[in-house]
């Protein structure tokens, strides 16, 4: 089986009545289109990951970011493929999350992570987050 490798950024900030808040976004295309996810996308050759995620959140959301550090690698077997998801925690340094590739994305409370439909490799990192407190 082949194994795709991407990075996810897990973007955290704090709304208006001072709680922590995660960024995520409805695939927009592909076999997965509707699902919810963290963004990012595939490493490139010659890439870090740390550089691949900075570079695909710059292409998907018109957004520069901070990447921080790993929280977990998740490994996931889809049905045709197996999925290595490395996932950063991540900070806006300037841009406003402009929505080029996705269909919706939303701010999501610790209470609200339940709200929206996650892509399978995506459920692990939100138990992890859920878990792990944001």
């Amino acid at each position: 089986m082949k194994t795709i490798r991407v990075v996810a950024a897990i973007i955290k900030s704090i709304n208006e009545n001072g709680d922590p808040i995660i960024f995520a976004t409805q695939r927009g295309y592909g076999d997965f289109k509707g699902g919810w996810e963290f963004p990012g996308g595939k490493i490139e050759e010659g890439e870090t990951p740390q550089e691949a995620l900075k570079r695909e959140i710059m292409e998907e959301l018109d957004t520069e970011i901070v990447v921080g550090k790993l929280i977990d690698t998740v490994e996931y077997d889809y049905p045709t493929f197996h999925l290595s998801m490395d996932c950063f925690w991540a900070g806006i340094v300037s841009g406003d999350l402009v929505l080029k590739e996705h269909e919706a994305a939303k701010w999501l409370t610790k209470a609200e992570l339940d709200s929206v439909e996650w892509l399978p490799a995506d459920v692990a990192m939100v138990e992890r987050i859920r878990s792990n407190g944001l």
